[in-house]
């Protein structure tokens, strides 16, 4: 068997995919206790007040990610994926652990707050950076016909965190009470997380570089990305960019959605905690099913079939299944419409990304992914969650997440539609 066709080794896949899956298990976990941190470093005594505070810093580290895209990615392509992923590694777990240790606004008074949004800030650099590179050398080091499948490990070990952060949330609030799920359950959970960063940075250390290697016989160059495409002809690549934008936006919003259930059905539907832990167990689990299907359907059937037909599936269950959850407001109707949901977007967004990423040349390509990716989760990720406790709360309407979501999908869908296919198993039929 050929380099080309010799499957990756799984401690090369763990290693690229382990910065995404810190990255989602420490971001979900500070939204899955959002409220607490809220009365930790933001107190007030409207309760709503400390819990917007409190998502409001979740969004500021998304401010940075473009940031580090633009810095962490470009030096993928100039030095190497390799450094670039353990740098932005370490400094993801530099500021994980900083956050956690950072006392309380009724120990250190003003302090807390602002050491809390430096270091989430520093996290939004990390990840900025961190999408980019890994992507790339994912592309490049795959075989070809398999290609959909290793990418999806991207959106698969986000996944894997979530369902360990679900795990992990529902342990701690079915043995800690509110007081101490509040003074250190939630540093507790986050430290957990904190703990896979000496193993990660060990196994980046071994992996091989594929910079160099992506434009050689012996590398796997992508199909439509090589050197027939001149690279001073930048029309082609804005064009990918302006799209992949649209898609990630929508993709963004669900899965920011989607993880916002176990907030909303505390504080809007008024469940238990071990009911809203239950849900991300049913996130990480479906997604990862999800996900790792459409890598493989969109290997075998193309990327925009897989990408389109179960986004407009999802268009149209999206509000049906939130009036369902808050109509019935029972623990059966809100965990099986969130499957059902969670299912056909998990579907959906792995050839997004996948297409994205298989349209660039090697050249440009960590720096454009990471950069086309950290704009729409910059300004969606961050301000999804905040966005719709707004509009719940100055509208009234507990079905608000739902229009705001299948609003950004009817974008999605458009770009699309407009997207030009890039998987292999299609181009072989056109030739």
């Amino acid at each position: 068997m050929s380099a080309a066709k010799r499957a990756i080794p799984l401690r090369h896949v763990i290693a690229v995919f382990a910065g995404n899956g810190l990255e989602f298990y420490d971001f979900l976990t500070f939204s899955y206790f959002s409220d607490y941190i809220g009365r930790v470093f933001f107190p007030s005594d409207d309760r709503m007040v400390s819990w917007l505070a409190s998502l409001a810093t979740f969004g500021v580290g998304f401010l940075m990610r473009p940031v580090g895209a633009f810095v962490i990615g470009r030096m993928g392509d100039r030095i190497g994926r390799k450094p670039a992923m353990l740098l932005s590694f370490s400094l993801m777990g530099l500021g994980i652990v900083g956050m956690c240790l950072t006392p309380s606004y009724a120990r250190i008074g003003f302090a807390a707050p602002v050491l809390v949004v430096l270091f989430r800030l520093l996290q939004g650099f990390a990840l900025g950076g961190e999408v980019g590179p890994t992507t790339a050398f994912m592309a490049e080091a795959a075989p070809p016909e398999r290609r959909g499948f290793y990418i999806s490990m991207q959106y698969a070990t986000q996944d894997c965190a979530t369902l360990v952060a679900g795990l992990i949330g529902l342990a701690l609030s079915q043995t800690l009470n509110e007081t101490q799920l509040q003074d250190w359950g939630w540093r507790a959970a986050m430290l957990i997380g904190a703990a896979i960063v000496p193993f990660g940075l060990w196994l980046r250390s071994s992996l091989p570089e594929t910079l160099h290697a992506a434009g050689e016989a012996r590398a796997v160059p992508l199909e439509i990305a090589n050197a027939q495409v001149p690279r001073a002809n930048a029309r082609p690549y804005l064009r990918v960019a302006v799209l992949g934008i649209l898609m990630l936006t929508a993709g963004t919003i669900g899965n920011y959605t989607i993880s916002y259930m176990t907030t909303y059905s505390r504080m809007v539907l008024h469940m238990s905690t071990a009911v809203s832990f239950g849900i991300t167990i049913i996130n990480g689990a479906f997604s990862i099913l999800s996900e790792v299907a459409s890598g493989l359907w969109s290997d075998r059937f193309g990327r925009k079939p897989v990408m389109m037909i179960p986004g407009v599936l999802l268009l149209l269950l999206i509000f049906p299944g939130f009036w369902l959850i808050e109509h019935f407001r029972s623990t059966a109707v809100l965990y099986g419409a969130e499957t059902v949901m969670v299912l056909f977007a998990g579907v959906s967004s792995v050839p997004v990304i996948v297409g994205i990423t298989e349209s660039l040349p090697p050249s440009i390509r960590s720096g454009s992914v990471a950069m086309i990716y950290a704009l729409a989760i910059s300004i969606f990720g961050g301000s999804t969650q905040f966005i719709i406790t707004a509009l719940i709360r100055w509208t009234g309407n507990p079905l608000a997440p739902a229009w705001y979501w299948s609003g950004a999908l009817v974008i999605a869908l458009i770009a699309m539609a407009l997207f030009k296919e890039s998987a292999p198993v299609k181009l072989g039929q056109r030739d």
